[in-house]
């Protein structure tokens, strides 16, 4: 019986040619254009599905859009998934997958950095890296993944580390789940107690800021923005430390809102009691803020966007960052 691959495309780079107007590139490629021009796609012996989505640079891309993504690979069936999207938000869009899909066939997502007019262009190489990832029977009950420069890594973990570099992905506390070597995934490693939450279909999403510790800061913004959210993530400096001037808004919110504590570093934990001094992670975990552990900024802002649009209570709130903050997740 063959395997079915569904291919899902939401534009991006992988899809983008010069636009009619001499300006730079736009998103213009269909999903089955994307396919005729990866080699090999007969040999992998594999039932290949192209499924136009959305036809949107990564930046455009939306909560509800994903949301939609997710229901329609539901409702698919497929033995495995590959999505085709922009780098620009693919360590959002890719958690926010693995947060809302339940079921055990692999979604692994791709995109390219060089767009297809460019010499050397490596979208071919990655979506071909990403159907041979989908297919493998050692994927399932991994959730969402990300399959570039042919290294995979967890959706939970994955983070964009240069702007122009092919490659780009990294999985800064962990490393890649594994790779693709002469054409076959092998895994080193997988994610273990993965975190899911099922959305109402048609619920509006919370929203969510994320305000990001800076040297100086009176706090004038985060109290703008304290004002107008269901909820907030705190890239703190270091450990989870910021500025003695956020204190009076982030105990006043914590009152009424989640609020998460990360780390802006890009990898390792916020501590819990290593520091004592007002502004400390010690001191802003007595005031009600919740550890993210290992979670990196962006990816805790879509975890608590979709928990509070499930309806999660605090306790169940804190209990997912505590095991989706774990470095073993």
């Amino acid at each position: 019986m063959s395997i079915r691959i569904e291919v899902f495309s939401l534009g991006g780079t992988i899809a983008m040619t010069p636009g009619t107007d001499g300006g730079g590139v736009v998103p213009k490629l269909t999903g089955r254009q994307l396919l005729a021009a990866v080699p090999g796609l007969a040999e992998l012996g594999v039932e290949i599905e192209p499924r136009e989505f959305r036809r949107l640079p990564g930046a455009s891309l939306s909560f509800a859009d994903i949301r939609d993504l997710a229901a329609a690979i539901a409702e698919g069936g497929a033995d495995g998934v590959v999505v085709t999207q922009g780098t620009d938000t693919i360590e959002e869009t890719a958690y926010l997958l693995d947060l809302l899909h339940t079921g055990d066939a692999p979604v692994v997502v791709t995109g390219a950095m060089r767009n297809p007019a460019l010499a050397g262009p490596d979208g071919p190489a990655n979506i071909l890296a990403a159907i041979r990832v989908a297919a493998d029977p050692a994927a399932r009950g991994h959730g969402c993944l990300v399959v570039s420069a042919d290294e995979i890594h967890a959706a939970s973990r994955v983070h964009k580390t240069h702007s122009t570099s092919v490659a780009t992905f990294a999985s800064p506390d962990r490393g890649p789940l594994g790779h693709v070597v002469e054409g076959r995934p092998q895994f080193v490693s997988s994610p273990r107690d993965r975190v899911t939450v099922r959305l109402p279909s048609e619920a509006a999403f919370a929203r969510v800021a994320l305000v990001t510790a800076t040297f100086g800061d009176d706090g004038a913004s985060l109290r703008l923005f304290a004002d107008a959210c269901d909820g907030m993530v705190v890239a703190a400096m270091g450990v989870g430390h910021v500025p003695v001037a956020y204190l009076d808004a982030l105990t006043v919110l914590a009152e009424r809102a989640p609020v998460v504590l990360t780390s802006r570093t890009g990898a390792g934990p916020v501590l819990t009691g290593t520091y004592g001094y007002p502004g400390s992670e010690s001191d802003l975990l007595g005031r009600g803020l919740i550890s993210a552990g290992f979670l990196h900024p962006y990816k805790a802002r879509m975890l608590l966007t979709a928990l509070l649009t499930a309806g999660a209570s605090r306790d169940e709130i804190a209990e997912a960052f505590s095991r989706a903050g774990a470095l073993h997740a």
